[in-house]
């Protein structure tokens, strides 16, 4: 999907993501994409993948047309290239992963980049290996496929390990990994100091029971019993309609205001009572009551 930004927009940088909105049956909803081109282009290019159950996702696959009108916010994260250059690059990713290094990779090649680039891909298999044939012919950048559920070879065989990071490059003065959990600690294991970013929420698990306790949502004279579900879900299934972005507590559009309370993080398991603290109630759930300002 190609989109066309007005003179408001702030621009990005390489590896950051935007927050695009579209109004669905009278809501707003808003997902977070990382371009896939070069930054300071005119144009951005967003791959949209079709998840089950991918509200946003779905709706532009059916519905996006030449001159549709869609909300877009500037850049956002710190998965970004230095304003100095290091000279041995890593970059590797999987699956959806691959957006963000993609304008990367783009970004260097228009700066006439000359140092050294190794980038490894993961795929399940070589028909959902985006961008192959472009990287293929990438001049000056060493290109590396794994494809893990295939019977196809690739350059790598098998998932990451410590044998596919001697063959990428031994010693890199830069390591970035985005995509999948799995993938993201398997590249953290080796080099504990990768710059990363997961494309997909780690699993985790809501309370086996949930509090029972009253969920408020100040300013809106609505309040519910706990359900266990994250306090984002908690308010939409009431009828609200707070900020949201990734869903996964990366792009922090949900923060909001605890004024009083007891919260866990799904991702992180920590436990916070402290009152007025803000907090992501995409991964956040209630441990009794909770009050917040939306």
């Amino acid at each position: 999907m190609t989109l066309q930004p007005n003179a408001a927009f702030p621009g990005f940088r390489a590896g950051q993501h935007l927050g695009v909105t579209v109004d669905i049956n009278g809501r707003r909803h808003t997902r977070c994409y990382s371009p896939a081109n070069a930054e300071g282009q005119r144009l951005i290019e967003l791959t949209v993948g079709l998840h089950d159950g991918g509200l946003v996702s779905t709706y532009l696959h059916r519905y996006a047309h030449p001159g549709m009108v869609v909300g877009l916010t500037g850049g956002s994260g710190d998965f970004v290239l230095p304003a100095v250059r290091p000279r041995r690059i890593l970059m590797i990713s999987g699956g959806s992963g691959i957006t963000p290094v993609m304008s990367m990779l783009r970004t260097l090649q228009a700066e006439h980049y000359d140092g050294e680039i190794t980038f490894a891909h993961y795929a399940r298999t070589r028909s959902e290996a985006c961008y192959h044939d472009e990287l293929t012919a990438m001049p000056d950048v060493r290109v590396l496929h794994g494809f893990t559920r295939s019977a196809q070879a690739g350059d790598l065989r098998g998932h990451f390990g410590a044998d596919h990071l001697q063959t990428a490059m031994s010693d890199p003065d830069v390591v970035y990994v985005c995509g999948p959990p799995g993938l993201v600690a398997a590249v953290r294991e080796q080099r504990p100091d990768a710059i990363s970013e997961a494309f997909v929420a780690p699993v985790s698990t809501s309370p086996a029971d949930p509090s029972g306790g009253r969920v408020t949502f100040r300013g809106s004279n609505v309040s519910v019993v706990d359900d266990g579900r994250p306090l984002l879900e908690q308010a939409e299934a009431a009828g609200l309609a707070p900020a949201s972005g990734c869903r996964m507590g990366i792009c922090k559009t949900c923060t909001c205001r605890k004024t009083v309370g007891t919260v866990q993080n799904l991702i992180t398991g920590a436990i916070s009572d402290a009152n007025d603290e803000r907090i992501q109630i995409c991964v956040s759930v209630p441990v009794g009551d909770v009050e917040l300002s939306l």
